[in-house]
């Protein structure tokens, strides 16, 4: 198994290309729409299992582990959710074939618990962090601006919070602290300069060895829920109210689908508002106004980017039942009838028309989940 991992460490660019020439192949396996599509979405599922598994070894190699020092569990909830969502498929097919159409539903209700504890065990291990890709990334990117704000180089602290630099200008002034500002001016160069230099080879394992004697240099303090509470007040509960929902959203959906079905209007508009207020609440949890009160809040490029994100996927409510059925199929079919005495463009958009509707019934229901 240690030499299955450094392999794939060692091939990280092959192995990923490799896995997305195989996962767009398995769209175009026979039967992969039909009625009995196991054995495709068997081999769909397969080969989703082994990438996450590969992305799990490459994200665990000791130097990511190094640079990401703020994992807080190495309990795998990021491959649990990933191996959950490329075997759902696989579960409802399975369910729908041997139970019956209206029975797969309490299947895949199953399987979104289960997500939903995991991502919930993930939220609550990382500190009440966005979750990224519905926690199949690990949020370790540290909050640049709350690092540069709070530890710049010249942010010397002493006496009502003046730095280094201030001390320098105030104490040139006195006679009698002329010696020491200019000893801590002095100091606050060499460290600025310090940072500028690469250290040395030796120094990563004397910081390391270092690292497993005082966890606390290298691993910050985790927040708690009733840290956030108290200092970020109703903000941070809406923040945590926001990711809690977005998390639970493609449960409620799926719930709502087995008791009203998938025809009817409440779990297509209870889902989208679920989704609105969600965001509503994390957008107003990580405003402008609390992250000049609380550094904590800042937003990474990665969680910005996970937010917008998640407003595009928006889209695929044009793709849920029964607003698909009533009006985005009857467009895809308008547009496949217009262009069918095109040659090839007809070929063609009849083929994206069929890998559509047919991914329609499998795949929209737990888009961004």
């Amino acid at each position: 198994m240690e030499a299955y991992k450094k392999w794939a460490r060692d091939n990280r660019d092959y192995l990923h290309s490799f896995e997305s020439l195989a996962n767009g192949l398995t769209w175009l396996l026979p039967e992969r729409f039909s009625d009995s599509e196991i054995g495709p979405e068997a081999v769909s599922a397969a080969v989703g299992i082994v990438t996450a598994v590969n992305e799990h070894i490459i994200e665990t190699a000791p130097t990511q582990m190094h640079v990401n020092a703020t994992v807080p569990s190495s309990f795998p909830y990021s491959l649990c959710i990933s191996a959950l969502k490329n075997l759902e498929t696989l579960i409802e097919v399975a369910a729908q074939q041997y139970y019956g159409d209206d029975k797969r539903w309490n299947f895949i209700a199953v399987t979104e618990a289960l997500k939903v504890l995991f991502r919930l065990a993930l939220f609550k291990n990382c500190g009440y962090k966005i979750l990224l890709d519905g926690g199949e990334t690990i949020n370790n990117e540290r909050h640049l601006k709350t690092s540069t704000s709070q530890h710049r180089p010249n942010a010397f602290t002493k006496h009502g919070g003046h730095n280094a630099s201030g001390y320098s200008g105030y104490l040139n002034g006195h006679d009698h602290w002329n010696l020491e500002g200019r000893a801590l001016s002095a100091l606050s160069r060499f460290g600025e300069n310090a940072r500028m230099i690469s250290p040395p080879a030796w120094s990563y394992g004397v910081q390391h060895q270092h690292g497993m004697f005082n966890p606390s240099a290298t691993t910050p303090e985790r927040p708690t829920l009733s840290t956030i509470l108290s200092e970020q007040g109703h903000r941070g509960a809406l923040f945590v109210t926001g990711e809690v929902l977005f998390i639970t959203r493609p449960l409620i959906y799926v719930l709502l689908i087995r008791k009203y079905g998938s025809r009817s209007w409440t779990p297509w508009f209870l889902s989208l508002a679920v989704d609105l207020l969600g965001t509503s609440f994390l957008s107003y949890g990580t405003s402008a106004s609390t992250s000049r009160k609380n550094q904590r809040s800042c937003l990474s490029d990665s969680e910005k980017d996970e937010l917008r994100k998640r407003k595009m996927l928006w889209a695929f409510y044009l793709m849920r039942d029964p607003f698909f059925e009533r009006y985005t199929r009857r467009k895809l079919e308008g547009a496949e009838k217009v262009l069918a005495p095109v040659p090839f463009v007809g070929f063609l958009t009849a083929k994206i028309v069929e890998l559509i509707i047919g991914a329609q019934t499998r795949y929209t229901y737990m888009s961004a989940s």
